[in-house]
């Protein structure tokens, strides 16, 4: 066999290689389609309902002491003071 005899045996087998794939993957999107299809005809689901978003200061009923506020404000004071130097 000569090279160009071997280029061309190879340009074939790469043509038939991606038809492969190529015929492969229309076949996988068809069935993917008609299963999607027959499903949806023979089984079909409600539309989902959205449930309203929960509030979080809903959960936040009880008020805060004092005394808590001042420890969160010195907490906030020392991160401030930290992220400077």
């Amino acid at each position: 066999m000569t090279s160009s005899e071997l280029v061309m045996e190879g340009v074939d087998l790469m043509f038939m290689g991606l038809g492969t794939v190529f015929v492969f993957l229309v076949l996988l999107v068809g069935l993917i389609n008609l299963m999607s299809f027959i499903i949806s005809r023979f089984f079909p689901d409600a539309a989902p309902t959205i449930a309203a978003p929960k509030r979080a200061a809903a959960a936040i009923a009880q008020p805060v002491d004092s005394e808590m506020l001042a420890v969160i404000g010195a907490a906030v004071s020392q991160h401030r003071a930290r992220r400077r130097s």
